[in-house]
């Protein structure tokens, strides 16, 4: 019988989540949705030093806001908990005896100062920078040098230690990537990196291994710079025994800047003007936007961030999350970085905006005019309004500027506009424009155009020299659907009293 398939999400709680995180979040999500398996939020936080409160509720917060919540986490538990690493700490240590007792693991007590003069002793201009490897460790402090008599008497006393992989010397680690298919590295170009720290917790690549195998994880994704890590992570396996139950890797490629210059960082995101972090975060250090708070959906983040790396094959751009679910397909992840386009994230947000319907709408958007104390008449009147403007709307915000006329009369005229091309014949046909709307019984848009048409040919007006002019009075500015619809919608007397007020200003 087949494993059931699970996966995990195992971020830091060190900050805000890039989003290169939460796609590996969603690939993690969209992988055990669509074999039916379960998502697990697992909490690394070994590095007690890079801690930062409040960072696992924000990662918390991010998921649910993406609707990609997990089945098992901190929060809400399961058969495999604690979900911290830093609550898993006293089992992680029977791991690192068991290594130390095979012998590929020892006892290693130098000082920084040792360290430090290793480094001095070993650098040159072909190793910059000397490792803590094969070459050097039998001349360093450890338990590979010293007697067992001399290492008991070391413990004896709690002389600060770290437990190291011994890596070994002249093999060729291969294993398959559901990306890259088969990697290999040469051992003889890898250090014995810690496994264990001074302060007893462990470092990512004894727990990543021991809790992959508690957790019974099937799958591992996580981004391509964790990949120089996966052949210390595969010998584990091997060596604690457990190389039959070995998780499936997938390193996704990289989030690379607009320009395809290296990987997109935070500081990108600042300096080209757009969010990095799905939700907003604030730390000592301040406040960095989120695509949730310059108002993006969440349906429009997940598709920008699916189409970073994947597509189904075909010419499809828009995928619900039940659609990613069905046709994502890991022989479809691309090996090479995706370019960011924070253009193209506007269209998908735009297209999603689209799409919206009337409980969206009331979800996203009435808050935001809640916020502006702006007075929405009726649902049903504010419903139909964001419905004719949400074409126009790249981000959530925008509906304010697009439909705050819809309530209130524009506060600020372009009045310069009117003027450029403003003349007497204009100002009378607006004049008995509004003289005679009660000949428009129906005040609807199509008899609004019609007879403004018919009044414009009349005077011998054209139709196209009026509507600008027309736009400006209602709106304040040149935007919006067309004038006849905003007029219809904001009701004869409204339309009236707002053309009146724009002649009084000309004069």
């Amino acid at each position: 019988m087949s494993k059931i398939v699970r996966t995990r999400f195992a971020p830091s709680p060190t900050g805000g989540l890039h989003l290169g995180g939460v796609r590996t979040a969603l690939f993690s999500y969209l992988y055990a949705k669509q074999h039916n398996g379960q998502f697990v939020l697992r909490i690394e936080d070994t590095d007690q030093t890079r801690f930062v409160e409040g960072a696992e509720q924000y990662i918390n917060d991010t998921l649910t806001w993406c609707g990609i919540e997990p089945d098992e986490s901190p929060a809400k538990g399961g058969q495999f908990a604690p979900y911290r690493q830093s609550e898993r700490k006293e089992m992680y240590m029977q791991y690192a005896l068991q290594l130390i007792k095979s012998g590929n693991a020892y006892y290693a007590f130098d000082t920084p100062e040792d360290l430090e003069a290793m480094r001095n002793a070993h650098r040159s201009e072909t190793n910059p920078n000397p490792q803590y490897d094969a070459k050097v460790r039998m001349t360093m402090k450890n338990s590979l040098t010293l007697s067992a008599q001399e290492t008991t008497a070391l413990l004896d006393v709690n002389t600060r230690y770290v437990v190291r992989i011994k890596m070994p010397e002249n093999e060729l680690v291969t294993f398959t990537d559901m990306i890259r298919h088969e990697v290999s590295f040469d051992t003889n170009l890898l250090d014995d990196k810690v496994l264990v720290k001074a302060d007893g917790m462990p470092t990512y690549h004894l727990a990543v291994v021991v809790d992959d195998y508690l957790m019974n994880i099937t799958h591992a994704f996580r981004g391509e710079e964790w990949l120089p890590s996966a052949p210390i992570h595969i010998l584990l396996w091997k060596y604690l025994g457990w190389e039959n139950d070995m998780p499936n890797w997938a390193h996704l490629p990289l989030i690379l800047k607009p320009d395809g210059n290296g990987k997109l960082s935070k500081r990108d995101g600042e300096r080209l003007g757009f969010p990095v972090f799905a939700k907003k975060w604030t730390d000592i250090n301040g406040t960095a936007r989120g695509y949730d708070d310059i108002g993006f959906l969440p349906s429009a983040f997940l598709n920008t961030l699916v189409m970073l790396g994947w597509n189904d094959g075909t010419d499809q751009e828009i995928f619900s999350l039940a659609e990613m679910i069905k046709k994502f397909d890991m022989g479809r992840v691309h090996k090479g970085g995706a370019k960011y386009d924070y253009e193209k994230a506007k269209w998908y947000n735009q297209e999603w905006i689209k799409k919206m319907d009337a409980a969206q709408i009331n979800e996203f958007v009435k808050p935001l005019f809640a916020t502006e104390n702006i007075d929405i008449k009726n649902e049903d009147y504010f419903l139909a309004v964001c419905e004719l403007v949400k074409e126009r709307c790249g981000l959530l915000p925008e509906f304010i500027p697009q439909a705050r006329y819809f309530f209130e009369a524009p506060i600020a005229i372009d009045i310069d506009s009117i003027k450029l091309k403003w003349n007497d014949d204009k100002k009378n046909f607006f004049t008995e424009f509004i003289a005679s709307t009660d000949k428009i019984s129906d005040w609807s848009a199509e008899n609004i155009e019609e007879y403004f048409k018919n009044l414009a040919t009349e005077k011998n007006i054209k139709v196209g020299e009026l509507q600008l002019p027309m736009r400006i009075m209602l709106v304040g500015a040149k935007y919006g659907p067309t004038v006849f619809q905003i007029a219809s919608r904001i009701g004869k007397e409204e339309s009236k009293s707002r053309i009146e007020k724009v002649l009084g200003i000309l004069g």
